[in-house]
């Protein structure tokens, strides 16, 4: 048998194919949810942490702390088999989701805050001179130039999040990994694992470039 007939048997690929393509629309629902569930709440904990009470900063501070200390994988399992004996039960998307956008929005939080730390003072002082709020300053001012100068990493954690949904195979959830698995079992041949490795390329790799892109392009306008 040849390395083909091993690894990239078109055969097995045809036949396995739905399968394989099934599990890929629930990854993309998956990492896009997470992706932006992630970015939200990231924005409202960065500014919980820098213009909150006291108290909320100190809980705000600590739950960035505890989470990006976290592994994706840990807490999948905390949520989908620990949770249970307190009588709290997800289905496995929401398992999955809930724990991935947990750890994506304390990375997007330092994200947000450095970028609105980054912001000249002299912006805020403008706005408070034109009679703006807080909140249509922040909304109106800060935040978009916030958002412009830290693209890259979050487009850097968006891709780390896309990564992580494959671990959601590890609550049985039906992701392209899982279909993946259970194709190479269904047909005894790991093409399907070279398919979905290369899917996740497909996807992935674009977005690694347009990280260098953006950085270069910010590299440029900052000069």
């Amino acid at each position: 048998m040849s390395i083909f007939d091993t690894f990239l048997n078109y055969r097995v690929f045809v036949e396995t194919l739905p399968l394989i393509l099934s599990g890929l629309a629930t990854t993309l629902t998956l990492g896009v949810v997470c992706i932006l569930v992630g970015f939200f709440v990231g924005i409202g904990l960065a500014m919980l942490r820098l213009y909150g009470p006291s108290p909320v900063r100190f809980v705000t501070v600590a739950y960035i702390d505890v989470f990006r200390s976290i592994p994706v994988l840990v807490l999948l399992f905390v949520v989908y088999y620990a949770l249970p004996f307190a009588g709290i039960r997800f289905s496995s998307f929401t398992a999955a989701s809930t724990s991935i956008s947990m750890i994506s929005a304390a990375y997007s939080a330092e994200i947000i805050r450095a970028g609105i730390v980054a912001i000249p003072k002299g912006q805020f002082e403008a706005a408070r001179a034109l009679g703006l709020h807080f909140y249509s300053t922040m909304l109106k001012v800060i935040l978009p130039q916030a958002i412009r100068i830290v693209v890259p990493p979050l487009t850097s954690n968006a891709i780390n999040v896309m990564k992580d949904t494959a671990l959601a195979s590890v609550v049985a959830m039906p992701d392209l990994l899982k279909q993946a698995n259970q194709a190479q079992a269904l047909a005894a041949n790991p093409t399907p694992l070279i398919v979905a490795a290369a899917i996740y390329l497909i996807i992935l790799l674009p977005l690694v470039r347009l990280v260098g892109m953006l950085e270069k392009r910010l590299a440029k306008s900052e000069r």
